[in-house]
């Protein structure tokens, strides 16, 4: 169910508002928001249309939304489907928690638990909607209204968001500041709530097809890459995969399994693919010997060994450059 859709954004311009339940994506069931975004996966870098299909606020039956793609996020580092469509999940309150030292936020006299009422005069009701507001406004003045004290008073303050670069050259506003911890589930009301439970045996079919629908998705992710549909930029290393599993072991023992069982998968589809010196390689092997009736000759087998061993040192060094970039 949707939270919110950012105003003139391409999900606003198509039709959806905050409150229609999304029912599926390109006429994939959506029973969960990790569906809505593995389904809007699967299209980056493409161009055409993606199909939305929701049950608009107050109605029963569900009609399709149109939105159209034109090369989607294909140069994107870090890609953000929902985000750039305007789709917001869920409001999470515009409260400040942690204020980074000598930042913007501080310089603005900006403190732990203002809560962001309005900028430039435009009313700000999600911390989304701040975020976006933020970026969009390197080193340009923000007028802002904060409440503070429960909402016993309000302060209007001038905040200048610093410049800061991102991987993909853009430059964004950042203003130093965290947003608050926020309860998502115990906010919900119950007409917002979905629960989907399997025993040990009802679970075994939905868990192979979870890991089917994910190993799909990283070999079409390899083939965007080596076509040039989405950037080559998406390639993580150790530090970037440290870094993910530490945020989504903050979130609880169920996110951060769910991360590593798509850490496995992917590890386990690359091992696979048709490259000397992986698992994939030797099967390529086994399989021309048992065409040909003899062993490769070893000539092949030196050769193909040094061409895998390009090939994975290239990946590696590309993803260490990626995680060294993101960092700076």
């Amino acid at each position: 169910m949707i939270g919110s859709i950012l105003p003139d954004s391409p999900a606003w311009q198509a039709g959806l508002r905050a409150g229609d339940e999304i029912v599926s994506v390109d006429g994939n069931d959506t029973t969960l928001w990790q569906h809505v975004t593995m389904a809007m996966l699967d299209r980056l870098g493409e161009t055409g249309r993606l199909q939305i299909t929701a049950i608009p606020q107050g109605q029963i039956d569900p009609r399709d939304f149109f939105i159209p793609l034109n090369s989607w996020q294909s140069s994107s580092a870090e890609p953000d489907p929902m985000g750039s469509l305007g789709i917001v999940q869920f409001d999470i309150p515009p409260i400040l928690d942690t204020i980074v030292p000598d930042g913007a936020a501080q310089r603005a006299g900006l403190m732990t638990g203002d809560r962001i009422v309005s900028a430039n005069g435009e009313s700000v009701s999600g911390w989304v909607q701040w975020v976006n507001i933020v970026r969009a406004s390197p080193e340009l003045p923000l007028e802002v209204v904060v409440e503070r004290a429960a909402g016993a008073e309000r302060a209007a303050l001038i905040l200048t968001p610093a410049a800061s670069q991102a991987a993909d050259g853009s430059v964004t506003g950042v203003i130093g500041a965290s947003v608050a911890p926020f309860d998502l589930y115990a906010s919900l009301p119950a007409d917002q709530r979905r629960e989907v439970t399997f025993n040990p045996i009802t679970a075994v079919v939905p868990a192979l097809q979870e890991t089917w629908d994910k190993s799909v998705f990283v070999l079409e992710s390899i083939k965007k890459m080596v076509i040039g549909l989405i950037s080559v930029k998406n390639i993580n290393g150790p530090i970037t995969i440290a870094q993910v599993a530490g945020e989504t072991a903050s979130y609880g023992l169920e996110v951060y399994l769910g991360f590593l069982a798509i850490l496995s998968i992917s590890l386990g589809v690359m091992n696979l693919l048709p490259i000397p010196v992986l698992d994939g390689g030797h099967l390529l092997y086994y399989t021309v010997e048992a065409i040909i009736r003899r062993p490769v000759p070893e000539r092949i087998q030196a050769m193909g060994l040094q061409l895998g061993l390009l090939i994975i040192g290239g990946i590696m060094m590309l993803a260490i450059y990626n995680d060294v970039s993101r960092l700076l």
